[in-house]
Order: C-alpha cells, then sequence, then structure tokens
C-alpha cells in the first residue's frame, strides 16, 4: 500500500513537473520577435506597394512578390523552428562552406551577367530566373552558427591572441563581399561578432584595443574605396554642412528620400498624396533601401517610431530568448542574430535621416527583396526555436570562468 501511494506520488510529480515546463515553453521570448517580424512585414508590404504602385487600386506586382516572399519565409521558419535547435551544430559547416563557394562565384570573371546579375555596380545576385539570389544573406545566417559553435565551450576568446582564429573566420566572408563589392553588408559581421564575444565572456578591454586599432587604421582604407562610396562619404560631409549644392548629383538621393519623408510631418498623408509625392520627388530605391522614408510620409513621424519600435521587440525577443536559455551555442545564436538586425536597422534608418552616408543597406522585414526577407524570417525561426527548445538545467554553466576577477594577459 505504501508503495503504490509513493509510485502515484513520483507519478504525480512527473506529471506536474512535465505541465510545468510546458508552461513555461508557452512563455517563449521568442514570441515577440515572431510579432514584430510580422507587423513589420506588413508596413513592408504597404510601403512597396506606395513606392513602385503609383496609381493605388490593390497591391502591384513588386508588393504581390513580397507577399509570396514571406509567406515562403514563414512556412519555411516553421520547418526550422520545430525540432531542436542543436542539431544546427552540425549545420553550421556546411552552411558556411556553401555560402563562401557561391560568394567565390560571384566573383569570378568568366561568369556571365545573364546568371550573376549586377545591381548599381555590385555583383551580389544569381539569377534564378524566377528570382534573384543573394547568397550573402545566406553568409550571414551561416556565420552566427559558427561562430557560435566555434565558441560556445572554449575559453580561448579570452586572451587577446585567441581573438585572432575569430578574425580570420571573420575575414573570409566580409573579403568576399568587399569583393563584390558590397560594403554595406560587409558593416553588419564585425557588430555582430563582438555582440557574441561579449556574450561568450570575452574582455572588454582586449575588444576596445582592437576597436582604437580599426579607427587608427581607417583612414588608410579610404584610397581603398570605391569612387561612389568615397563620393558618398563627401556627399555625408556636404550634408552635414547643409551644402546643398550636391542636391542634384553627390546627395540626390539622400535629399530626396528627406524631402519625402519631411513631407509626413508628425502624423502623415493621405494615401494618395503619398503616392504622388513619391512620384514627384523621384525617390530612388523607395521600395527598398528608402522605404523607412516612404512610411514616414505615408503615417509621419508616429509611423517611423513605430518602425523604430518594432524593431527593438524584434531584438528584445531575441535577447530575451538568449537570456532564458543556459545552454550556450542556443544564446549565442540570439545574441549574434539580434546584432545583425540591430545593426542593419540603424545603418538603414540612419541613412534615411541623413545622419549616415548611403552605403546599400536594406531595412529587415520591411524594404523588398526575396534573399532578405526569407533570411530575415529564417532568423526569427531561429531565435523562437532557441525560445522553445531552451533546456531547464545546461549540461555546464555557460560562460562562467574561474578566472573572471583574476588578471588576464
Amino acid at each position: 500500500m505504501l508503495r503504490a501511494a509513493v509510485t502515484t506520488l513520483i507519478r504525480g510529480t512527473q506529471a506536474s513537473s512535465l505541465t510545468l515546463r510546458r508552461s513555461v515553453r508557452l512563455v517563449n521570448p521568442g514570441w515577440l520577435s515572431v510579432l514584430a517580424a510580422f507587423g513589420l512585414s506588413v508596413i513592408g508590404v504597404y510601403g512597396i506597394d506606395l513606392a513602385r504602385n503609383p496609381s493605388g487600386g490593390g497591391l502591384g506586382s513588386i508588393a504581390q512578390k513580397q507577399v509570396i516572399f514571406i509567406t515562403i519565409g514563414i512556412a519555411g521558419g516553421v520547418i526550422i523552428a520545430a525540432p531542436h535547435y542543436r542539431w544546427l551544430v552540425h549545420l553550421a559547416r556546411p552552411a558556411m562552406l556553401v555560402s563562401v563557394l557561391l560568394m567565390i562565384f560571384l566573383i569570378l570573371p568568366f561568369v556571365p551577367e545573364s546568371i550573376v546579375k549586377p545591381k548599381n555596380g555590385t555583383r551580389g545576385w544569381i539569377n534564378l530566373q524566377v528570382a534573384d539570389f543573394q547568397p550573402s544573406e545566406v553568409a550571414k545566417i551561416a556565420y552566427v552558427l559558427v561562430i557560435a559553435r566555434y565558441l560556445r565551450y572554449r575559453e580561448e576568446h579570452r586572451r587577446f591572441l585567441g581573438l585572432v582564429p575569430l578574425g580570420l573566420i571573420t575575414f573570409v566572408p566580409v573579403g568576399l563581399i568587399l569583393l563584390q563589392p558590397d560594403l554595406g553588408t560587409a558593416c553588419l559581421f564585425i557588430p555582430s561578432l563582438f555582440a557574441m564575444l561579449l556574450a561568450a565572456g570575452a574582455r572588454l578591454r582586449h575588444l576596445a584595443v582592437i576597436v582604437l586599432i580599426g579607427a587608427l587604421a581607417a583612414p588608410a582604407a579610404y584610397p581603398l574605396l570605391r569612387p561612389h562610396q568615397k563620393a558618398r562619404l563627401i556627399g555625408l560631409l556636404k550634408q552635414v554642412q547643409d551644402d546643398r549644392t550636391s542636391e542634384d548629383n553627390l546627395n540626390y538621393q539622400a535629399f530626396r528620400a528627406q524631402e519625402v519623408a519631411g513631407a509626413g510631418q508628425w502624423s502623415g498623408v493621405s494615401d494618395a498624396h503619398a503616392r504622388a509625392l513619391i512620384r514627384y520627388n523621384r525617390l530612388p530605391e523607395g521600395h527598398n533601401d528608402m522605404i523607412f522614408s516612404v512610411v514616414v510620409c505615408r503615417f509621419g513621424m508616429v509611423g517611423g517610431l513605430g518602425v523604430i519600435a518594432l524593431s527593438g521587440v524584434w531584438v528584445l525577443g531575441a535577447l530575451g530568448a538568449a537570456a532564458s536559455c543556459r545552454e550556450p551555442f542556443g544564446r549565442l545564436i540570439c545574441v549574434g542574430l539580434s546584432a545583425f538586425v540591430a545593426t542593419q536597422a540603424v545603418i538603414n534608418i540612419g541613412m534615411n535621416l541623413g545622419v549616415l552616408p548611403i552605403i546599400g543597406i536594406t531595412l529587415p522585414f520591411v524594404s523588398y527583396g526575396g534573399s532578405s526577407i526569407l533570411s530575415c524570417w529564417l532568423m526569427t525561426a531561429l531565435v523562437f526555436s532557441v525560445g522553445l527548445h531552451r533546456p531547464v538545467r545546461p549540461h555546464r554553466p555557460s560562460f562562467e570562468f574561474e578566472d573572471d576577477e583574476a588578471p588576464a594577459a
């Protein structure tokens, strides 16, 4: 009788524990990222239609394509998020290898333009007939997986020389992207690496030294820039000085974007008025890099702040999933992806507001682009998967080192 009572008690405890685990998993911080991604995607479809369908009257062809890309991204995200994220440990290296090979293919001089489709002087897309594929979008996710895999149970990165292998790993995708040349995408990798290093327990003073060295060496890189990249830097300086002599050449795109955004004022203008303003100002890349200005024109500063807030919610959800995960691989995935999205959003919005040079970078979830929206939704799926499958107990303490208080080289 006593044995039966003990057995019943144990089974009841196990059932309660299982129920508790299920309820904890329902409170998944990744839901914040999912909801924010959906909201931004809806805003993006509307903004794309404003920019590319001046007559209105239903969604234009470009906006319809974006809806298809979003649907595929969500479907793919569900498939990615369902299994435990730790299977990605085995996929990290092959994914990085494939993305590197594809980026090498992009810069081969004998590949015809019918296959590698240049856009604005950048050989960054492979023509798949039905759509253009951008391998650097795959490289962003693969890079995060590779760095997370490398750092998860190591301590070498807590020494200054231990950062060298990570620098070499980073140099490969960044170098290939710069050769396309795509300065905007290349700029996203370093902030992501630094964020992951900080989350993995790297010493702040080591990273500060690297930043200082980079800042001192930056002027030496100016002669290596392409003519149009130099022109954008010069244009930004003229813009800061309120020199409008470059309005029709160097700063044409920046001034058009600011004119369109400024017309929205606080609460925005009507749909028809917004379409007329965009058409009148001939805003370049209004459906792509400059879509934030389109949104602000239609919905005013309130709409712009809404986009910023939703982007912040996405990052908050990713960091929440990282904080709730005691397993290092999952935590680093979320931190790395959040840094990519945050950096990209800040740069794009800064471009539209005229406080950063235009370097050809999209606004996550909002700008038009099949590869971009697919990678954004896959990032969201990875964040959700980490929040969904986070272990209650880690196999070992996550980034806790005995020498945290001791001086290091």
